[in-house]
């Protein structure tokens, strides 16, 4: 159906998309409403292995004990998306796809090292979240294509994780936001780390060089202070509202902090 209308947009939940129709800032001669496709919806575990069908509402990330037990960073991100109402008809898919800068769901399948799979009529193919940002606000989608789902692996079970972010009232985009996992070795240095920043370019920033520098090190305050200023040395977006220099004082503060809260959920779980 894509391929043979022309101007035509996909609606998963609708809470961006319609929203942008009421504004005019998207005009579409079609709608293609997805909310009976079957095969879409629906979460499958599969040891660490995690598959999330791009109509899974957010509620139903949020409501699904398997996934947030071995993953809890998806409880308090998801907690952070819009209120009740919107993560009510929210979906993954849908968040993906609309790739806003400050969403949280596209920083957590960077995070994670997620597989997308787009489809079309006789074929598909996956790509990582990186290359799945081509722009801003832009995915790689083709216009017959569709985002059909996410796949990612948990991490082991006792890790450590934080997911925080800054916005002037809740439920609104964050400024910045950060989200982080890391593991401990049997001599309390980090072994394993990923962090990324949300808000601060046109699609979630992975830390690599950051997290190269944490690896093999004994958590400490003074540590995570100095990394901090570290991530001020990052280019960001600037703009009349929000000038870099505030997202980049935001980020120091923020990665600080969440690389604190998440090395004590790692010692907590080991002492546990």
């Amino acid at each position: 159906m894509l391929s043979s209308l022309d101007n035509a947009r996909i609606l998963a939940g609708g809470q961006s998309l319609m929203p942008m129709m009421n504004m005019r800032y998207v005009m579409v001669d079609h709608l293609i409403d997805l909310n009976d496709a079957a095969g879409l919806f629906g979460i499958s575990i599969d040891g660490d292995r995690v598959h999330i069908g791009a109509m899974t509402r957010q509620r139903d990330i949020l409501g699904c004990p398997e996934l947030t037990t071995c993953s809890p960073i998806f409880t308090e991100a998801l907690q952070q998306i819009g209120h009740i109402q919107t993560r009510n008809r929210g979906t993954i898919g849908g968040s993906l796809s609309h790739l806003d800068p400050a969403a949280e769901l596209p920083g957590l399948m960077s995070l994670h090292e997620a597989s997308l799979t787009l489809s079309k009529q006789g074929s598909e193919r996956t790509v990582s979240m990186d290359e799945f940002a081509v722009g801003y606000m832009t995915p790689c989608i083709e216009p017959d294509e569709i985002l059909t789902g996410v796949t990612f692996k948990t991490w082991p079970k006792g890790h450590g994780f934080d997911f925080r972010e800054f916005a002037q009232r809740h439920g609104d985009f964050a400024i910045v936001g950060i989200a982080t996992l890391l593991t401990l070795g049997n001599d309390e240095r980090i072994d394993r780390i990923a962090c990324v920043l949300i808000g601060i370019d046109y699609k979630p920033v992975r830390l690599s060089t950051i997290e190269a520098m944490l690896l093999g090190q004994k958590p400490s305050d003074d540590l995570f202070q100095e990394i901090g200023e570290i991530a001020r040395e990052i280019n960001m977006l600037d703009d009349a509202l929000i000038p870099e220099s505030y997202r980049k004082q935001l980020a120091a503060v923020l990665l600080r902090r969440s690389l604190q809260s998440a090395t004590k959920r790692a010692m907590r779980d080991r002492n546990a």
